[in-house]
């Protein structure tokens, strides 16, 4: 059996080799950001030479890589696939001007600045307002708009709020990382502040009554009003400063050649109006679209792609896990003490950080050395992460098989090398099985945390469709019940092979 085992294993581990590439070709043809984030890497490293050739950087690419949060309309948000918005006609009109071909890359909001920072973006554009906590680690253009701030209600509460000053003692949400939340915290006075990360989130908090009121900024809060007429946007008077009504492009630190074109561009779109004469107007009638039909038929496409990515992502690293597992487990085993604390050291430290935290790192941290795509970071991190578990679950197996078996086995004549192969693992594999496909099943839902780097997995697909449908609950229905048809065909598949190796023993015995 434990022939067929590892035979098994060899030809997956060689067709994962074969597949790997042209999944990863058919993503980056399916998203442009990713194929080309590779070269966007140098461009914020001039800040510590002596020269700035930010702008000169990004000439000889070609391309300018814009990172966004597309989920604030009319500023950014999704429509048919493709990100559009006030701030995307504004990116465009900034790469024009340089001659060169602008790149969208989408993530979490609270995600920009680092990506801006560790090199993943040249710019970042979406509805930023310049603080001076941010100016510390990045630059500011001019601002391109100025606008304040709302507050979104459910309709039947329409009358019950008027402005910020009602809400004390009530619970806002506001995007994690923006400039509402900040200001609900300090300008409400005994309110309650709940981050959330996306803005059809937020939205579907409200409507739920999780939160009583959503603080976004006038245009955002007026498009959602327009589109849904269960909820109003309401002027919520805050306390505004000059910075604080600005929204603007964000740079890397020292980019000053950079900043000096963005400028220049800024400057034409302002003598020229284009935000109010066409920008807005042309968000507008992209939005118009998004409403005309909601349906979930109308999206499957969105929820195929999810669903192909997560089962690829899953596919890969259930086997890079397994092999390095096996690894850790012998190197735990072994009788020499260093490569013991190593495997140990390596375990415990995976198993005691968070999954999330581990991608973040492997993606932002890495990436300062190296500028690893979004797609390998997440089978990287997720990979390293279930090594650890399987590590542990083989071992476990390895332990329970009885010391008179390995004696037997010995006394036999054979020796260690065959005892183990032959003897031990056979047992320890069965043994293991259950729990081996449990850590493979929760696998495939430990995927959905790549997400947050901007990889398409379900999740992603699912954020896609709430922004551009205006629904939040009927999305999230529809991957709930993906994920459990994923999990349960595997958890079939698995229970079939424990069956068929408990009948070998049965009939051996």
């Amino acid at each position: 059996m434990i022939k067929k085992i590892c035979k098994g294993l060899v030809i997956a581990l060689a067709s994962m080799m074969l597949v790997l590439p042209t999944f990863v070709s058919s993503v980056n043809a399916a998203n442009t950001d990713e194929s080309s984030s590779a070269n966007s890497s140098s461009s914020t490293t001039s800040s510590v030479t002596g020269q700035d050739d930010s702008l000169t950087k990004i000439k000889q690419k070609g391309q300018i890589v814009l990172g966004t949060s597309p989920d604030y309309p009319p500023y950014e948000f999704m429509s048919k696939g493709k990100v559009v918005g006030m701030d995307i006609e504004i990116a465009r009109k900034i790469a024009k001007d340089m001659g060169v071909k602008l790149v969208v890359k989408k993530m979490s909001f609270d995600s920009l600045l680092v990506a801006l920072q560790s090199g993943k973006v040249d710019m970042v554009i979406s509805g930023v307002n310049p603080t001076a906590k941010r100016a510390k680690s990045v630059d500011f253009s001019k601002a391109y708009y100025k606008a304040g701030q709302y507050i979104l209600v459910n309709k039947a509460d329409k009358g019950v709020y008027k402005d910020r000053t009602s809400f004390s003692g009530k619970t806002l949400g506001a995007q994690t990382g923006s400039l509402p939340f900040n200001l609900a915290k300090q300008q409400v006075k005994n309110a309650k502040v709940k981050g959330i990360e996306t803005v059809s989130d937020l939205v579907i908090a409200l409507k739920t009554h999780k939160v009583d009121g959503v603080v976004l900024d006038q245009p955002t809060a007026e498009a959602y009003a327009k589109n849904d007429s269960s909820i109003v946007a309401k002027n919520g008077h805050f306390k505004l400063g000059s910075s604080e009504t600005s929204d603007v492009v964000a740079l890397a630190k020292g980019s000053t050649a950079l900043k000096t074109q963005v400028n220049k561009s800024i400057d034409t779109i302002k003598s020229q109006n284009l935000v109010e004469k066409q920008y807005l107007k042309k968000a507008g009638s992209y939005m118009t679209v998004n409403t005309a039909n909601t349906s979930m038929w109308h999206y499957w496409k969105y929820f195929a792609l999810g669903v192909e990515y997560t089962i690829g992502i899953s596919a890969v690293s259930v086997v890079a896990g397994f092999v390095l597992g096996i690894l850790l487990a012998f190197m735990r085993l072994a009788k020499l003490k260093p490569l013991r604390w190593l495997a140990t050291a390596y375990v415990e430290f995976v198993r005691g950080t968070p999954l999330m935290v581990q991608i973040l790192f492997v993606y932002f941290g890495l990436g300062v050395i190296v500028n690893i795509p979004a797609l390998i970071s997440g089978i990287i991190a997720v990979s390293l992460n279930s090594g650890a578990y399987v590590c542990e679950v083989i071992r476990g197996g390895i332990i329970s098989v009885s010391t008179g078996q390995k004696e037997a086995a010995r006394s036999l004549g054979m020796n260690a090398h065959d005892t183990m192969y032959s003897v031990v693992l056979p047992q320890a594999i069965r043994n293991i099985w259950p729990a081996l496909g449990n850590e493979f099943v929760s696998l495939i839902k430990e995927t959905s945390i790549v997400s947050i780097i901007g990889v398409s997995d379900m999740i992603y697909q699912l954020k896609i469709v709430q922004a551009d449908t205006y629904r939040g609950v009927i999305p999230i229905i529809i991957t709930m019940v993906l994920y459990f048809i994923l999990t349960f065909v595997i958890s079939k598949i698995l229970r079939h092979y424990e069956i068929k190796m408990n009948k070998k023993v049965d009939t051996i015995v």
